[in-house]
């Protein structure tokens, strides 16, 4: 067992892991032949997940500015992935360096970067767990350690319920994260959808998700994804495509704006 917490049997670069193939999406190489050949026939299906991959890590930088703004100075990141500069972290302590961040992945190779690039600055900690376990993850020494559920807290789930199924429960295991949180917590939520893009290369896409990596998908429509807001008030602008949260740059649309697939939005409890 690694000071991560997983033993090297548990490590299997031979399957498709949405984590790395995210970080292939975003230029990243902290990836492998079998994240490389999947995600490289999702980007041939529909070219445009590059596109979105990058506009969820642009509104994961205007939300949690945000979010901190508020007064907000612990977040509980699930489905971090392979650390892609500027982290959480990085985004947060630019406006205060006290921010507490538990990072939360499901893949041992995400552990394994954790401890260079995501907890070496302190305030800072790395939880193994799936997001289909929500009390493993709230109960882990980590995040007991890091978080104090008597103040508020930022949950922030980016492009991650696309691979938790309605079979799996996913606005179940979302009442379950959030139903801890204090009032004035906020949950920061992307999602992937076919709402702006009625291409058939989604389901080209599914298919390779959901019969060769470690993860099946399902993308919802706005109203689905709204429901994991129960309990929360939206902040403006609402659910909205990923680039129309709160923009600090010019906006696209027509044509440009159709090519962002997933939709982006702030609630407040």
């Amino acid at each position: 067992m690694s000071e991560a917490g997983f033993s090297p049997d548990q490590i299997d670069t031979t399957r498709p892991h949405p984590a790395r193939m995210y970080d292939y999406y975003l230029g990243g190489k902290d990836n492998y032949e079998a994240d490389r050949d999947a995600a490289e026939r999702i980007l041939t299906a529909l070219p445009d997940v590059g596109v979105t991959a990058r506009s969820n890590r642009d509104f994961m930088h205007r939300a949690v500015r945000t979010v901190v703004d508020s007064g907000v100075r612990q977040i509980i990141d699930i489905g971090t992935g392979i650390p892609t500069s500027p982290n959480t972290h990085d985004v947060a302590r630019r406006m205060d360096p006290g921010v507490r961040v538990a990072y939360v992945d499901n893949d041992p190779i995400v552990a394994a970067y954790a401890g260079a690039k995501l907890t070496n600055s302190g305030n800072a900690g790395f939880v193994l767990a799936d997001i289909r376990d929500p009390a493993a993850i709230l109960d882990h020494p980590v995040t007991q350690d890091l978080i104090d559920f008597d103040e508020p807290v930022a949950l922030v789930l980016l492009a991650v319920l696309h691979f938790v199924t309605d079979a799996e429960d996913a606005v179940g295991i979302v009442r379950s994260l959030t139903e801890r949180l204090p009032a004035g917590s906020h949950l920061i939520l992307s999602h992937g959808t076919a709402d702006f893009n009625q291409s058939d290369g989604f389901g080209k896409v599914t298919k390779v998700y959901n019969e060769e990596s470690t993860s099946s998908a399902q993308w919802r429509s706005g109203p689905e994804i709204s429901a994991f807001f129960e309990g929360f008030e939206l902040l403006e602008p609402g659910l909205v495509q990923l680039p129309l949260w709160r923009p600090d740059g010019p906006v696209p649309s027509g044509a440009d704006l159709r090519r962002h697939m997933g939709y982006g939005g702030v609630g407040v409890k």
